[in-house]
């Protein structure tokens, strides 16, 4: 299977979200190393792996809750 890697910036353009955003509140909460995301050669760029991101908000936008004020759902 082959996978799209995208940058910050090329992750915000498909996202509608801030690099800034996109790195300081969702990288390693919502978005994992190793499953949305890969260090190369195990340096400092990421790569965010498009079809895994892709998949996850499709199943977060299927599941029911509460939304809460600060930006996260309650389940229950």
């Amino acid at each position: 299977m082959q996978q799209t890697y995208l940058t910050t910036d090329e992750l915000s353009g498909r996202i509608k979200y801030d690099p800034r955003t996109i790195r300081e509140r969702l990288k390693d909460s919502v978005l994992i190393e190793g499953v949305h995301y890969i260090r190369p050669f195990g340096g400092r760029k990421i790569l965010y792996i498009w079809e895994s991101i892709e998949r996850d908000m499709r199943i977060a936008g299927d599941s029911l809750g509460i939304p809460m004020a600060n930006g996260e759902v309650c389940h229950g």
